[in-house]
């Protein structure tokens, strides 16, 4: 590092800013905060307040819309389901019967019924021709309006019978005055909804909004067989529906939700215009007919976007959220809005930016204060200090501050002073050895360092590695879940034919227990995969199994592939020792090697299962007369998602791999390498499970253990 300076350090170097100004710069760094701070600090409160406050309130209407479309959505999917319900009740299937006498009458009376339950504004069946048969009609209906209607016919089903009832949910239709009549004549009085002029609305020549929305859900009714035997369409008039927009308004905002006294609303639009809405025009009076103004329109209904920002609806500025809303053929037919009244939290925003104000104010004030009152026994004894600093520094070596007056932690500075400058001499030499001690420890840290460097290298590589399977165990986990769910279908039918068919099921006994056991073995599975998610929670039992009996058995389980290729199957049974694991788990590791195999020899050919003794436990061999294994498929074959098949998924050996690897055994993949093409794959297994360890993959380097 060579040899210190003997100057004085530059810590010690007299300042030329407090020459003969330390009263005045004092002076002004006490009045600093009050001048320039203060401002400055009410000014950036006030920006990051309303910026703020603009969000909080943003993002409270935004979670209001999601509330407001959850309702509406599940609306649409009760609709759905309680027509399907009706659809596939016997009631309605046996009215449509050929031959049932008096039909027409008993339909119309279940319908009715059903309707009111459901709490629908329309009900109606329509024949396979597309004229309707029975309608669902409220008390006191007349005759000619139960039975008018020969037109619209009722939308055409898209695909099959099965697809439509398994997403049976209402969609948005726009109806003009005789589609409505035809589907529902005691509803036309909702219609006809005058047009009130708005501020700022788009211009139109239209005096009156004499279109219906309606949220209408048409499933087919079948019957044992399958066939068609009508349609049944229901739902629900929006048009001036004041309890459905009543509803939605007290699930979004129930009493007491929205401080200060702010209200909140909900508007259904049909177009832009309000087609029922708690929004007031006066005091009694709802704003219905009122229209949303130009700006918004075209936004959500033009663009398809969702407007959430600050508008004036109506009579007063609400913080709003319009969303579009689509029909069945995907086109914007209308807009769902909720909002809340503004005022009440602009008035509370300014009472609080008024009270911080005058906190800060109160607070900067006596700040000043206190420290216009202490300057004066600061900038003396700094003074003084400055200027035995600048005789230092022209070469006074002997000059000190000496004794001050204050006792305070300036006199205690001053005195440290001057013991400082006693000891800079003979402490020059000792900074002088502790560099050149210094500069051999540099050295050898920096050796250190880089060994340190190289381990830690080490470390984020296994990190990278152990956060990969992480994202796969979590993967694995989400699977499995999802597979249960028809899992427990099957088993549930399975136990619904024995009790429903009883002695008539003795035939076919056999098969119905080898259904269990392969229902089982599904159900073992996806506990195995959960197993790499939460390996804790799922731990299987441990057997000693003869290698050689295993085999046999799921070569039965494979039976059915084998018999549909021309492979023959070849054994060499050598294996006495038995090996320690869960039954279900070796067989499926061998039951996965064997579709391999099969798979590997579309066009046939020998399959060679080798069963042998190892120390400690014993070993199985598959080997295929397939193409082989390239050297770039040895290096990827065990990781997860790699796969050589068109329809494969890359899992199966990957989860075979983990499986065994838990008992302390170990998976191997080769060419044969006996001058045949095919592929070779060595299980090794001990009698007693042995902890999981690294073992190394196909290229020689390690695998997780």
């Amino acid at each position: 590092m060579g040899e210190l300076e003997t100057s004085p350090p530059a810590a010690l170097r007299a300042p030329r800013w407090l020459a003969g100004s330390v009263r005045n710069k004092l002076l002004a760094m006490a009045l600093l905060p009050l001048l320039v701070a203060f401002p400055l600090l009410v000014l950036a409160l006030a920006v990051w307040s309303d910026q703020a406050y603009d969000r909080l309130l943003i993002t409270k209407v935004r979670s209001d819309l999601a509330v407001a479309r959850g309702y509406f959505d599940q609306v649409l999917i009760e609709i759905g389901s309680g027509t399907q319900g009706v659809a596939d009740s016997r009631a309605l299937a046996d009215g449509l019967a050929p031959g049932t006498p008096d039909a027409r009458a008993a339909l119309a009376a279940h319908l009715a019924a059903e309707r009111e339950r459901l709490g629908l504004d329309f009900l109606v069946l329509y024949g396979n021709d597309g004229l309707p048969l029975a309608r669902g009609a409220p008390p006191g209906l007349s005759l000619q309006d139960q039975r008018a209607g020969l037109l619209p016919q009722p939308p055409a089903l898209g695909g099959s019978i099965q697809a439509r009832r398994d997403r049976a949910k209402a969609s948005l239709l726009v109806l003009d005055r005789a589609a409505l009549h035809a589907l529902a004549p005691h509803l036309m009085s909702r219609l006809d909804i005058p047009l009130v002029p708005t501020r700022n609305a788009t211009p139109t020549q239209r005096s009156a909004e004499d279109r219906a929305m309606v949220a209408q859900a048409t499933l087919p009714v079948v019957d044992a067989q399958g066939r068609r035997l009508g349609l049944l369409s229901g739902g629900l008039l929006l048009n001036q529906n004041l309890d459905f927009i009543d509803h939605i308004n007290r699930i979004v905002y129930p009493a007491g939700s929205l401080p200060f006294d702010s209200q909140g609303t909900a508007t259904l639009f049909l177009d832009d215009v309000r087609i029922t809405t708690n929004v007031r025009l006066f005091q009694d009076r709802r704003a219905i007919g009122t229209r949303v103004s130009q700006a918004v329109r075209g936004a959500v209904l033009g663009e398809g976007h969702t407007w959430l920002d600050l508008a004036f609806v109506v009579n007063d500025w609400y913080v709003s959220a319009y969303e579009p809303l689509a029909d069945a053929s995907g086109a914007r037919v209308g807009m769902l809005y909720v909002g809340f009244t503004e005022a009440p939290f602009r008035l509370v925003r300014y009472a609080m930016l008024a009270l911080i104000g005058l906190i800060f104010g109160g607070v900067m004030a006596a700040s000043a204060w206190f420290s216009l009152r202490w300057a004066r026994s600061i900038f003396q004894p700094v003074q003084q200090m400055n200027l035995t600093m600048q005789r230092v520094e022209q070469g006074q070596g002997g000059a000190r501050v000496g004794p001050l007056p204050a006792r305070d932690e300036l006199g205690a500075l001053a005195g440290h002073l001057d013991q400082l400058l006693d000891t800079i001499d003979e402490k020059t030499q000792a900074l002088q050895r502790w560099a050149d001690e210094l500069d051999r420890k540099v050295a050898e840290r920096t050796r250190e360092l880089q060994a340190s460097n190289a381990s830690l290298r080490l470390a984020q590589e296994q990190l990278v590695k152990s956060e990969k399977l992480a994202a796969i165990g979590q993967l694995t986990a989400s699977i499995a879940h999802e597979i249960n769910n028809p899992i427990a279908v099957m088993q549930g039918n399975l136990d619904l034919i024995r009790d429903t068919l009883g002695r008539a099921t003795d035939p076919v006994q056999g098969e119905l227990r080898l259904l269990d056991q392969q229902v089982e073995r599904m159900r073992i599975i996806v506990t195995q995969l959960l197993q790499y998610a939460r390996p804790t929670e799922y731990a299987g039992y441990v057997d000693t199994l003869p290698l050689d009996r295993t085999v046999d058995d799921c070569l039965v389980l494979v039976g059915h592939l084998l018999s549909q290729t021309d492979i023959a199957v070849e054994r060499e049974r050598g294996a006495t020792h038995g090996v320690g694991i869960n039954r279900q788990e070796l067989q499926q590791v061998i039951i996965n090697l064997l579709i391999n195999a099969i798979q590997a020899m579309p066009g046939g050919g020998r399959l060679r299962l080798v069963t042998r003794d190892m120390e400690g436990g014993a070993e199985l061999q598959v080997i295929d007369g397939g193409a082989g294994l390239s050297e770039a498929t040895r290096e990827r074959l065990f990781r997860p998602f790699f796969t050589t098949k068109n329809d494969g998924n890359g899992l199966g050996l990957w989860i075979s791999q983990g499986l065994v690897e838990r008992y302390g055994g170990r998976i191997t993949a080769a060419d044969r390498g006996d001058g045949m093409s095919g592929a070779v794959f060595t299980v090794r297994l001990f009698t007693e499970p042995r902890a999981p360890a690294a073992t190394p993959t196909n290229d020689g380097r390690p695998l997780p253990g």
